[in-house]
Parts: structure tokens; sequence; C-alpha cells
């Protein structure tokens, strides 16, 4: 069922900043700002690690690959000119020259040999058992001479290289995502900070404020919510002092009413003036009460009372058909006035609003009033009740000051009221009386 509060009620459902399970819900939530600047700052990272990376990786590559040249082209002078006799060869342990002729060469280095001029140099890594080499190859009295130097530990350098740039990518990761995490904490506390005190303006609290000192954009939107929060209060407290104004200038005529109307003779119009100014003096007292309420001038006389009896009498004075139901003999330590108040209220609502039968249940501390009409209106469980507005059709839909009245009291007492749906019909009306606390063990 859906439940909702007005001014001077508590709700029943957790606050969300007193959800015990909510900050851990928060740490792990993906959506959350926390992760998406997280997520963000260490995109960027892996960003500039790999161009950085990328960049490094070919220019040592490229180093390597000048210097393996270099050492090539070296050793392909000196096979010339031992092929050619000029100084004395130097035989590979094995007994072969350190150096290849004609068919012996590589297809591919003669093809390169026969389309550019000599020397020329090739990079061959085709096969990875014997490890990449390096070949330089020319011309020498009309005979191809090609040699080789190995390039296998450049490439394992390069390797080591890469690996590496690896682990001091992962290494910064490490890092800057618990940096970057512990300074968005501090702003979105900041943040949380200024919509718990939004929540509580929501829920009535009209002095909470956000206080928040700086000159950056979070400092702007708290100082605009505070700012919102003054002109709410001052906009209220006029309407309060309006309607207490209101209240107050009404009495003296409305008691000239009253005594006019008890000297008129006897008749049909008579009754019907007098029931008029009955309903006008309803309304003012109403309107005091209001006020009181407002003011926060009501205070609560509590003492024990029945609940059986004190909810048996509200339904006997109202003279309405109610059903009446009560599990044992529940006493609670409350204010019968206040208590009889929004007990009458709560059942007249339910007859003027709702449709039979209407039922009062008393189990414990808990009094529950229900109809089986089209229940509360979606406006007033979103919003709570909102003064002078009624169900009637031609008033437009809600609730009046019933109901109003009804929650200021309750807070008054320190009770719990709650308003929802019933299924499949009517609504429900709950009330929460404090749970009287035990006698101390003797």
């Amino acid at each position: 069922m859906r439940q909702t509060t007005g001014p001077g009620a508590r709700t029943d459902r957790t606050a969300p900043e007193d959800d015990p399970g909510r900050g851990l819900r928060r740490l792990i939530d993906p959506r959350s700002l926390r992760w998406k600047i997280a997520f963000g700052v260490a995109a960027a990272a892996c960003a500039m690690a790999l161009g950085i990376g990328i960049l490094v990786h070919r220019t040592t590559e490229a180093r390597d690959m000048h210097v393996g040249r270099g050492e090539a082209t070296s050793a392909l002078e000196s096979a010339e000119a031992e092929f050619r006799g000029t100084q004395p060869a130097r035989p590979s342990p094995s007994g072969v020259p350190g150096y290849l002729v004609g068919d012996d060469v590589p297809d591919e280095l003669r093809d390169r040999l026969g389309s550019e001029p000599a020397p020329v140099t090739w990079y061959d890594n085709r096969k990875p058992a014997q490890g990449p080499r390096m070949w330089a190859a020319g011309h020498v009295d009309g005979t191809v001479l090609a040699v080789w130097v190995d390039m296998g530990s450049e490439l394992r350098s390069l390797q080591a290289l890469d690996r590496h740039m690896r682990y001091a990518a992962l290494a910064t990761l490490a890092v800057v995502v618990p940096l970057t995490l512990l300074a968005v904490e501090l702003v979105l506390r900041r943040l949380r900070r200024v919509a718990r005190t939004a929540r509580r303006i929501k829920r009535g609290d009209l002095d909470a404020r956000t206080r928040s000192r700086g000159h950056d954009e979070i400092s702007e939107i708290s100082s605009a919510v505070d700012l919102m929060a003054d002109a709410l209060q001052d906009r209220l407290r006029d309407e309060q002092r309006f309607t207490a104004d209101v209240a107050h200038e009404l009495r003296t005529p409305l008691a000239g009413l009253v005594t006019s109307a008890s000297l008129l003779p006897e008749s049909e119009a008579t009754d019907l003036v007098r029931d008029r100014v009955q309903v006008l003096r309803a309304l003012v007292d109403d309107l005091l009460e209001i006020s009181r309420l407002d003011a926060g001038a009501e205070e609560a006389d509590a003492q024990p009372v029945p609940l059986g009896e004190l909810v048996a009498e509200s339904v006997r004075r109202t003279g309405l058909e109610t059903r009446v139901t009560v599990s044992g003999s529940p006493v609670a330590e409350t204010d019968p006035r206040r208590l009889d108040r929004i007990v009458t209220n709560l059942i007249l609502n339910a007859h003027r609003h709702g449709a039979a039968p209407v039922e009062v249940t008393v189990y414990g501390t808990t009094i529950t009033v229900r109809d089986h009409g089209p229940g509360f209106p979606p406006e007033l469980l979103a919003h709570g009740p909102q003064r002078f507005r009624t169900g009637a059709a031609e008033r437009g839909h809600g609730h009046g000051l019933g109901l109003t009245i009804a929650l200021g009291q309750a807070h008054v007492i320190g009770a719990r009221l709650t308003l929802a749906d019933a299924t499949p019909c009517g609504a429900v009306a709950t009330l929460e009386l404090p749970r009287q606390a035990d006698p101390p063990a003797v």
C-alpha cells in the first residue's frame, strides 16, 4: 500500500539518510557519480598510458632497427673485404664463412637487391625458432654477397620494455583510482549534505540549512537551496499569520451572527441560517486550531486512556453508523482530548469522502479507520492533505481541514498517522500511538 504524510505527521518509512544499507548500496551502485568519475579517470589514465607506451615502443623499435642495420652493414663491409681477399677470413667455429654467396642468399633479399641500390638491409622475423635477423646484401664483382646479425636480444629487450610499461600502467591505476575515489567522496559528501537538507525541508523542517562555505559550484547550489528554504519559510509564515488573523477577525462578527440566529423566529429558513452559522463557526474554530498548531503552541496532557472506551465514545458522538472492533483492553498514555479530536476527524472524513461500511479497529496502541470508497486521491498520497480543499466534486479533489488537524494533533501527542489506499478498494488511516514504557522492576 502507498503511504504518505502531511504537515505534522511522521512517516513510517525510513528516511533515506537513516537507512543503514543505503551507504553500501550507494558504494557498489555503478550508476553512482563516484564510479562514473572513477571510470572516466581510469579510462583517461589508460589512454595516456597506451599512447605513451605506443610512442616508446615505436621509438625503441626504430632505434633497434637503426642499430641493427648499422651492424649488418658493417658486417657486410667486412665480408666483402674477406671475399676479395683484402683481409684474412674469419670462419665460424663450424668452418663455414660468416657470409652467404650466390644462391645461398634468401630470395627475398635478392629481390630487394635487384630493385634497390646496394647495399640493402632486410629484417627477417619469419622463423621464431631461429629468432629475428637483420640481413645486409650487396654485389661484389658481380656476385651477390649477404650477411646477417642476430636481433634476438633487441627483441627480448623490447618485449621486456612493453611488459614493464604494462606493470607501470597497472601500478598507476592502483594509485590513481583510489585517490580519485577519495577526492570524489569529498565532493559527494557536500552534495549529499545538500540532498539531506532538501529532504528535511520536504518533510517540514523549514529551519534546515546547508550553510555551505566556499566559492565553487557546489557552494552555489547550497546557497540556492538555503535561499529557497528562506523564501519558503517566509511564505509559509505569512500564510500561517494570515490564517490566524482571519480566524481571529471572524470571531467577533461570528459571535454576532450566532446571537442573531438564536433570536430569529422558528421557521425552515431560520433552521437553514442556523445550520450555515454553525458550519461557519466550526470552520473558524478549525482555523484557530490550525493556527495554534502552526505556531507550536499546543502541548499534550498525557494520562492513561482506555482506548476502546474512548474510540467507542468518539464514534457515538459522531452519530454515524460505524463498526468498532476492539482487541482486548488496550491502554495508552496520551492526551484524551486530542486523541478524540483525531479519531472524530478520521471518522467524519471516512463517511464524507468514502463509502460504507466504515470500520474502526483498535489493536494494542494502533487505531485504524477504514472505509470502502474510492480511496485517497493520488495528489493526497503524493503531497499530503491540502488546506481548504475537500473531496466534493464541485470544490476539486483532495481533503479539507479535517485531515490537516488530525495530522497536526498526531504530531503533538507523538503519534504517527499514515494514510494509504486499501486493497481492493477504500482508504485506510492508521494512527500509531507511542508505546507505554514498561514500569521499572521492583
